[in-house]
């Protein structure tokens, strides 16, 4: 009943706050990024400066979006941008927020098992509780990510459209907060696509609504477009080149089989058990599990379930395999981190993790 549902989420969420709170001053990372970060921060409150690029990327010549920078600056206006540690609570509280939504949407999907389940995955990932405590443009990803996914359930379950509107606000900060965020677009696109085949009364509508969600996430490229304009599409560029080379610097690496090995079992892992190199037995438990019991599920599923099984397996298959295929660096392992390149996955992980321990459990 709603009572317990509240129970359940106030528990969820009081758990997560008390991983990811405490000692916010001293527990996270601190080093070159995150001060360089919170100074654009304190230069755009003090000094009036409008960033219209975000953080450098890892992997090529070109940054990340703008907007990162847009989101943390309301955190600092009462220090003036002075005090980082409030841009440090807005990234944990994104963190405990991403931990509700992967709960309601669970819920949503498969009852309150798999709201349950999903939400404690979410609360107690040592990774995601651990991107909740620092200064990074990878950290806010799972809430923003969970919220594009919710919404566009939400839109296709109850015809109510505008909820694409909001999935798209949510999936442009996905894009912008990481590069590699764009693949937070498969399972919206599949929803999207599935409403258009089995609702021809409202296609016109669909793809009115279609059009509004691209504008969206346009909008989101306004302030890179600026820079382009002024500085000769440096970044477009620097993109089209690493395009280019992209296998040039990483000819040693593993080649795209043992990727199509290994890439899945980093994804999978990370959000389940943490760094599959940092416990290999662990994760590999851990990981044959959650398949398991995602292929005994979608088996035994009927109705809804099931095809809500088939969407969020479905789409952690084709964005893993892109992220395989496309992302060589994801294939070695190096002192620099790469496994915030899949953050917008761990809340479909988490709540195909729910959604299949609710159907196994009515059914055992």
């Amino acid at each position: 009943g709603r009572w317990a549902d509240l129970a359940v989420l106030r528990a969820l969420l009081a758990l997560a706050a008390l991983l990811r709170l405490p000692d916010l001053a001293t527990r996270g990372t601190c080093d070159g990024d995150q001060g360089t970060d919170a100074l654009v921060v304190r230069a755009m409150l003090q000094d009036g400066f409008v960033p219209l690029l975000g953080p450098r990327t890892s992997i090529g010549a070109f940054h990340h979006g703008a907007l990162y920078y847009y989101l943390l600056a309301p955190a600092g206006i009462p220090s003036g941008g002075d005090d980082p540690i409030a841009l440090v609570a807005l990234i944990a509280g994104l963190g405990i927020g991403a931990v509700g939504v992967t709960w309601w949407l669970a819920r949503a999907l498969g009852g309150p098992a798999a709201g349950l389940v999903a939400g404690l995955v979410l609360a107690a990932s040592s990774t995601a509780v651990e991107g909740s405590t620092f200064i990074w443009n990878p950290n806010p990803v799972p809430f923003f990510a969970a919220a594009a996914l919710a919404a566009g359930w939400r839109a296709t379950t109850t015809g109510r459209l505008r909820w694409w509107l909001v999935a798209a606000a949510c999936q442009a900060m996905v894009q912008q907060l990481h590069v590699l965020g764009i693949l937070g677009l498969i399972p919206l696109a599949a929803l999207w696509v599935d409403d258009l085949r089995t609702s021809p009364g409202a296609r016109r509508r669909l793809l009115a609504t279609g059009a509004g969600a691209v504008g969206i996430l346009a909008l989101g490229y306004v302030p890179l477009l600026a820079h382009e304009l002024g500085n000769d599409f440096a970044e477009t560029r620097a993109v089209l080149a690493w395009l280019a080379g992209s296998g040039s610097a990483e000819a040693d690496g593993p080649g795209l089989l043992l990727r199509l090995v290994f890439v899945p079992l980093r994804v999978l892992s990370f959000p389940l058990a943490g760094s599959i190199v940092e416990a290999v037995a662990v994760g590999i438990l851990a990981i044959a599990g959650w398949s398991t019991a995602l292929v005994l599920a979608t088996l035994r599923a009927g109705g809804s379930e099931r095809r809500a099984l088939l969407w969020l397996g479905g789409s952690i298959v084709v964005a893993t395999l892109l992220l395989a295929v496309g992302v060589q660096s994801l294939g070695v392992v190096t002192p620099l981190p790469s496994d915030h390149y899949h953050a917008f996955l761990w809340p479909a992980i988490a709540v195909a993790a729910g959604v299949a321990a609710g159907v196994l459990w009515r059914r055992r």
